[in-house]
């Protein structure tokens, strides 16, 4: 079960409003890192795990109730393709969890509840090819279970206290993964990648959101890693189809523009936005790519009330 002993974040979201934190790419590229790999974030956890322990650090300080876990393009499949074999990427795995758990310990923040969510990704994740944004890879969804379902075992294992499964792009990914972390002894939340009420794959939010109405593992469901104004409307929509608290961490707003490799446009995410979603029923509220510190402590003092 879950290692926090702050207290459970079940009771924290029937109580009100937490805080995730922001991107973990965008805090390790500010810091100096290059992230241009193929395991991206997760590299570091080889390589440099203290800059790992340092990101998660910033957000808590920031505010963050929440860490997500550097886990995200963490896979068995990913680590092979750089000689690290499975025991290893095990204990890689397992040490993004004590990354963040160390991040919280080390807070200097006045005293409160603070929890880890492992992250795990989508399968087009561990393809590095930008296809986890569209889903439908060709393969089933019982092929999607077998992949997801020893990398969560593993991080189930680690005791965090809670599973993000994140950035999900279709249904039959939503079902695979709700299949795989059954029976873990670890609660979790879905959150899909949304565009235009829909998911990338096409399939509306209403259908979508349906599968965690029926998982008693989700303790919340939503998006994240989408413009702020798609969050607007997925969190009303997801409140409304499954009765369960909501999360939403969408990007900062601007665009990727993969043939210049820059980001493009203004930042649409602003703290003041936040409100309109915990009346929509958003329960944890934080950010993703291009979502700093800063920003982060923006919306904690709006939703504390600061």
């Amino acid at each position: 079960m879950s290692g926090s002993t702050t207290g459970s974040l079940v009771s924290a979201l029937a109580d009100g409003t937490v805080v995730l934190d922001g991107g973990m790419s965008n805090q390790l590229a500010a810091a100096g890192h290059d992230l241009s790999d193929g395991l991206w974030s997760a590299r570091l956890l080889a390589e440099d795990p203290e800059a790992v322990t340092a990101a998660h650090l910033a957000y808590f300080e920031a505010g963050a109730d929440v860490a997500i876990t550097a886990s995200y393009q963490a896979t068995f499949e990913g680590f092979a393709r750089r000689g690290i074999g499975r025991d290893r990427a095990a204990e890689l795995l397992a040490l993004s969890v004590e990354c963040a758990r160390t991040a919280a310990r080390r807070a200097s923040d006045p005293p409160r509840p603070r929890w880890v969510a492992a992250s795990v990704g989508p399968y087009g994740a561990m393809l590095a090819d930008g296809s986890e944004y569209r889903g439908r890879y060709g393969l089933s969804v019982a092929e999607l279970e077998r992949f997801h379902r020893p990398r969560a075992e593993v991080l189930a294992a680690a005791a965090p206290d809670v599973l993000a499964l994140e950035t999900i792009p279709d249904t039959d990914e939503a079902e695979a993964l709700l299949r795989a972390v059954r029976g873990l002894g670890v609660p979790a939340w879905l959150s899909y990648s949304a565009a235009g009420g829909r998911t990338r794959a096409g399939q509306p939010l209403e259908d979508a959101f349906a599968f965690a109405a029926r998982a008693d593992e989700v303790i919340a469901v939503g998006v994240n890693c989408c413009t702020p104004e798609d969050a607007d409307h997925a969190v009303a929509v997801a409140a409304r189809v499954t009765g369960k608290p909501v999360v939403v961490y969408p990007n900062s707003g601007e665009r990727w523009d993969a043939r210049a490799r820059a980001w493009t446009g203004a930042p649409t995410f602003s703290a003041s936005r936040v409100t309109g979603w915990r009346e929509s029923g958003a329960r944890l509220i934080g950010g993703c790519c291009r979502v700093g510190p800063e920003t982060i402590t923006s919306v904690a003092r709006t939703l504390r009330g600061a």
